[in-house]
């Protein structure tokens, strides 16, 4: 066999296992896990809309620790991040051998898992080591990480103009999520003739409501990271939980903020129904 042949068999037996059905469980048990972190978040952010958050962090890590002080929660921790392993694995495979659908082969969506990838990946390994005992790693603060990336680019020549391009393309982005959630763009990559009216309408509501509030948060901070760049002060940066935050301090004060958390868990009951209906 040449070299020509065993090249092209190797890519066969790759690409048989990207549409395997253990990538398929992994893609699945990571929008469940996906889900699971949303839903604590918005939780997390309804309780700091009406109180202090008993000191509970509305981000990533909060939700990390909220899981962590449960009966069994190191056990829950290891399987919240091995499911997080199995979507960024997903998200591997489409950017080496395309989404499913008609147009999963574009480069620009094969970028996007790229992307997706590498995101969903740090998450996985910061959940963890977290499990493994190191405390410092998942459940850090958003904030706190936010300020020192952003205090560091501010002091190289140039910074600002990379901090502000970083907070447009940020802000960017959750317009286009914001968009695509609203035009109800999801329903390609879902299963529709599978569900039931009542489940459609379901869908339909956590997808357009969650994934514009979604949209929304990435767009107010990329919007303070673009400030933290014009200004040159990187404490005007935030992450998600002064993100959030920064909702109370709106005319419509905790109200605004109690609106967007239930928006957040509304995202993750998506992420469910993505779990189920997912096109993978």
């Amino acid at each position: 066999m040449n070299a020509n042949a065993l090249s092209t068999n190797a890519r066969g037996q790759a690409r048989r296992a990207a549409r395997s059905r253990a990538m398929d469980v992994g893609a699945r048990a990571g929008f469940v896990a996906r889900g699971v972190i949303y839903l604590l978040v918005g939780v997390l952010a309804l309780r700091i809309a009406f109180s202090d958050g008993g000191g509970k962090q509305a981000d990533r890590g909060g939700a990390i620790a909220e899981i962590a002080e449960k009966p069994f929660g190191n056990i829950l921790l290891w399987a919240l991040g091995l499911a997080l392993a199995g979507m960024a694995l997903w998200r591997l495979s489409e950017a080496l051998f395309g989404q499913a659908g008609p147009d999963g082969d574009k480069p620009q969506k094969r970028a996007m898992a790229a992307a997706r990838f590498v995101f969903y990946g740090f998450v996985s390994y910061s959940v963890l080591s977290y499990a493994a005992g190191d405390q410092g790693s998942g459940s850090g603060s958003s904030d706190q990480q936010t300020d020192d990336v952003t205090a560091r680019a501010l002091e190289w020549t140039g910074g600002q103009w990379i901090v502000g391009a970083a907070g447009i393309v940020v802000t960017c982005a959750g317009l286009w999520i914001a968009f695509r959630a609203a035009a109800r763009k999801f329903h390609k990559h879902l299963k529709m003739a599978e569900m039931t009216k009542k489940v459609r309408q379901a869908v339909d509501v956590t997808g357009v409501f969650g994934g514009v509030v979604r949209g929304a948060v990435f767009a107010t901070a990329g919007g303070f990271a673009v400030a933290a760049a014009v200004q040159h002060e990187p404490g005007r940066a935030k992450g998600m939980d002064d993100t959030l935050r920064s909702f109370t301090e709106t005319p419509a004060g905790p109200w605004l903020l109690a609106f967007i958390a239930l928006g957040l868990a509304a995202f993750g009951l998506f992420s469910w129904a993505n779990a189920r209906y997912r096109k993978v």
